[in-house]
C-alpha cells in the first residue's frame, strides 16, 4: 500500500480537523507497516491509582487506526469507527507516554480492518491490543 499522507501531513490534519484533541497526540512514524502514534499522558488521562484510564487507551487505539487509514487514502474526515474490541493486558507504567502501533490488515473501498498494540514508552510488552473496523464513505 502506498503512503499518501506522511507524519507531518497527519499531524496537520489532526490540528486542523480535531484541534480539541490534537495536542494529546504526536505522529511518531508512518510507513509501509502502519503508523506509530504517541499519547502525551497528562493528569486528565489518569484514573484513581495513577494509571492511564481505559477510555484514554481506547482513544489512542482509535486515533492511531484512523490515522493509519488516512495515511493510505488521504484526508477523509468522515471515515468512522464501526467496531472495536480491546483487551487490556497489563497496567501501563506510571509517568510515561503510551505508544500505539497501528497496522492495517485490509483496506477496501468501504471498510478497513486493523490491529493496534499499545505500549508504555520503553516497555517491550504490550499493555493493550485492539481490533478495529472503520467505514469509509463513498467518494
Amino acid at each position: 500500500m502506498t503512503v499518501v499522507m506522511d507524519a507531518a501531513a497527519l499531524q496537520e490534519f489532526l490540528q486542523r480537523d480535531f484541534g480539541q484533541v490534537a495536542g494529546d497526540f504526536v505522529v511518531e512514524r508512518v510507513g509501509a507497516a502502519g503508523v506509530t502514534l504517541r499519547l502525551r499522558v497528562a493528569e486528565r488521562h489518569l484514573r484513581p491509582g495513577g494509571t492511564v484510564s481505559g477510555p484514554a487507551m481506547f482513544g489512542l487505539a482509535d486515533v492511531a487506526m484512523y490515522l493509519a487509514i488516512l495515511s493510505r487514502i488521504g484526508p477523509v474526515a468522515l471515515a468512522v469507527t464501526t467496531n472495536c474490541a480491546i483487551d487490556f493486558m497489563r497496567k501501563p507504567r506510571a509517568g510515561v507516554d503510551l505508544l500505539a502501533e497501528a497496522r492495517l490488515l485490509k483496506l477496501g473501498r468501504s471498510l478497513a480492518v486493523g490491529d493496534v498494540l499499545l505500549f508504555s514508552e520503553g516497555g517491550a510488552d504490550p499493555v493493550a491490543r485492539a481490533s478495529l473496523t472503520y467505514a469509509i464513505p463513498p467518494k
